[in-house]
């Protein structure tokens, strides 16, 4: 039987739902991500392997910052 981490732990004693954990389930049943992620990635930086520079910010958490910078009109500084 594998050990539980006390993170683990806590969560399962967790009864509340947050308001931060209704938004993120509600997000992820309205919005198709899969295939959105399929859709954009030939585009999304296709070579950028090997070279300089820092490299790009994952496809999936940049969908999802363009998503909630567009739903709660926030700047990119808010972000």
């Amino acid at each position: 039987m594998k050990q539980i981490s006390f993170a683990q732990a806590e969560h399962q004693n967790k009864k509340k739902v947050t308001r931060r954990e209704r938004f993120l389930a509600q997000m992820n049943a309205l919005v198709p991500w899969q295939r959105l992620i399929d859709a954009l990635s030939p585009s999304y930086f296709p070579n950028s392997a090997g070279k300089r520079g820092r490299p790009p910010i994952g496809l999936e958490r940049m969908l999802r910052i363009y998503f909630l910078q567009q739903w709660y009109a926030l700047a990119d500084e808010a972000l």
